[in-house]
């Protein structure tokens, strides 16, 4: 059974879209990946922090979903971080209400010593010392590690995020961020200069048009699934994060071909995570719902065509 090391918040969100606003409910990157990576037969760990307001049943929820959680600090007399946004009309865009850091503004994260083996690590969007700091804890070099970030990272801390982009094998970032990072405007160029940096595979995602993998002078790309609704989009990219990485530890093969299967595997939690406010369509979603939507996504992209 592959292990998964999963570095990332677990958090309150706030969340206000077209179709309604919520109270502070269960967020983070950590969860998302987790609850997304819970549909593998793996054996994955959370390396997070929460204060003591963070409530048992959230704590519960995710060991039930056979989340190790040795690796979670808990800040008895701290606050867990909190995050409130508002979406616009398209979905696409959003305005940051309200960011307290609270007890993630002094993380270093602790990897538990039976994960220092792990054969994939999952780098959840944080500060990128934090992310260079987990790397550090591994007494063996894994097989795959995976990164997610922004473009917060790269207007505060770009040499921060350029050295841990140096170590890891696979980056996963929006559109508009690839181009950011590489002053490029073409997703192929801006994917070429990426490689350069480090990593040898780029998962470019974008949004409601699905994502691309690169990989030297191959690419592929995966739809998004066209969805009746859209009701959050929280959570999404965390999602593919999840179900990518997820994949990648419970077939170990760290293939381009492979990796395509890993893509359509995240696109595929991912298109469930949107359906809902918050996490509440991922903790409630069974695997037959999931092959599916994988039949699905297979019938939207499959076809046949003579050429002469």
């Amino acid at each position: 059974m592959g292990k998964l090391v999963i570095v990332g918040t677990m958090a309150f969100d706030a969340i206000e879209t077209p179709f309604g606003k919520t109270d502070k409910i269960l967020g983070g990157a950590a969860t998302f990946i987790g609850l997304a990576a819970s549909h593998f037969d793996i054996d994955a760990a959370a390396v997070s922090i929460v204060g003591g307001d963070f409530p048992q049943e959230y704590l519960d929820l995710l060991s039930n979903k056979n989340i190790d959680l040795s690796g979670v600090e808990i800040v008895k007399d701290g606050k867990t971080f909190f995050w409130s946004g508002r979406y616009h009309n398209d979905m696409n865009s959003r305005d940051t209400l309200i960011t307290e850091l609270n007890t993630l503004a002094h993380f270093n994260p602790v990897v538990p010593e039976a994960y220092q083996d792990a054969e994939v690590v999952m780098l959840g969007n944080l500060h990128p010392i934090v992310q260079s700091a987990v790397l550090d804890q591994m007494q063996t070099k894994p097989k795959l590690v995976v990164l997610d970030t922004m473009n917060f990272w790269m207007d505060s801390a770009l040499d921060d995020l350029l050295n841990v982009i140096k170590r890891v094998d696979v980056i996963t970032i929006n559109d508009e961020e690839a181009r950011q990072l590489t002053g490029e405007y073409s997703l192929v160029v801006a994917a070429k200069k990426i490689h350069k940096m480090g990593p040898k595979y780029v998962v470019i995602k974008k949004g409601e048009h699905g994502a691309l993998l690169f990989n030297n002078d191959q690419v592929f790309y995966a739809p998004a699934l066209p969805l009746k609704e859209v009701f959050d989009p929280t959570g999404a990219g965390d999602t593919f994060a999840g179900g990518f990485a997820g994949y990648m530890a419970q077939t170990g093969d760290t293939s381009f071909e492979n990796m395509k299967n890993a893509v359509i595997f995240g696109s595929t939690l991912a298109s469930f995570c949107v359906e809902k406010f918050g996490t509440e369509r991922m903790v409630n979603l069974q695997s037959e719902e999931v092959r599916k939507r994988l039949l699905q996504f297979k019938q939207l992209t499959q076809f046949e065509i003579e050429l002469s």
